[in-house]
């Protein structure tokens, strides 16, 4: 079994690039399709899971277990160790790609992140991250994210024209 020590400098790990996650307020409540939104910049969890985890640990969640669909992403080590804390990572091959799971407290809290695909552009993931913050989503990671492409682009008004005389 492989375990990974990450260790993040005076920055953060990638030289103070946010994370781009959205939580609700109820995460882990079980009432809601999507306890939120992650929208990773790559498909290696080994650079992406500690930022992720670090930035919830700023948000008083402290996650112990990290699970994800085996199809989508580079294979993760089965530890990692963020911040001297040990989280443990799995990935299964029945999972949704468009989900990942988060579980903190002993197990006993559960949250489902819909992922934005790392390919996604700016606007569309962003608007994926607020809708995910929204009640009564649709239960499909697609759907959500069909949503998030629906909304038109936004437009810069025609300026008028002037020439210099």
């Amino acid at each position: 079994m492989t375990t990974t020590r990450v260790v993040r400098g005076p920055e953060g790990f990638r030289g103070g690039i946010d994370v781009r996650v959205s939580l609700r307020a109820d995460a882990g409540s079980g009432e809601n399709a999507f306890d939120g939104a992650w929208y990773p910049r790559s498909r290696d969890l080994a650079v992406e899971v500690p930022e992720l985890v670090a930035a919830l640990d700023r948000r008083g969640l402290r996650i112990e277990r990290f699970t994800y669909p085996l199809g989508p992403w580079q294979p993760a080590p089965r530890k990692l160790v963020v911040d001297d804390r040990v989280v443990r990572t799995g990935g299964f091959s029945s999972m949704d790609p468009g989900v990942v799971c988060l579980s903190w407290a002993g197990g006993s809290r559960l949250a489902n992140l819909l992922v934005v695909p790392p390919e996604t552009d700016v606007i569309t993931g962003v608007r994926a991250l607020r809708l995910c913050t929204r009640r009564g989503l649709p239960r499909s990671p697609q759907m959500v994210m069909a949503a998030a492409r629906s909304q038109p682009l936004p437009q810069v008004p025609d300026l008028p024209v002037t020439r210099a005389v």
